[in-house]
């Protein structure tokens, strides 16, 4: 597997934990690791912030949020649907991925809310 690209943010988790924010396939998959919003905020800001992070990670793969074909949202309260939701909608109502949200019981550090995880696919493996 000499053609799969592994990209990494910098973020210390990387090493830590021993994980790529984002692999490339050869077929032109990426897949990008869970994200969060470095800076906090309600539940709409850190799924914005989050979506940040991920188009990032699209962005040094060579792909942009067109390209985006699933998202999945982990939100820590049901009560955050909606929030979250608009956010959703707000960067990807042109795009229309396949979406999951799904309620967890809570993260790594109590002050996050939501992480997103993103796929992404350009067939002509630019």
């Amino acid at each position: 597997m000499s053609d799969v690209r592994r990209i990494s943010s910098g973020s210390p988790w990387e090493d830590v934990i021993g994980y790529s924010r984002a692999v490339r396939l050869p077929n032109g998959l990426v897949l990008v690791s869970g994200c969060t919003a470095p800076e906090g905020g309600g539940p709409h800001e850190q799924a914005l912030g989050a979506f940040a992070v991920a188009f990032k990670a699209l962005e040094a793969a060579g792909l942009g949020p067109e390209h985006v074909v699933r998202t999945r949202m982990y939100l820590s309260h049901a009560r955050d649907v909606d929030e979250v939701g608009r956010a959703h909608k707000e960067l990807f109502d042109a795009v229309r991925p396949a979406s999951s949200m799904i309620i967890v019981s809570g993260f790594v550090d109590p002050a996050m809310v939501v992480e997103v995880e993103v796929e992404a696919f350009r067939g002509d493996s630019a």
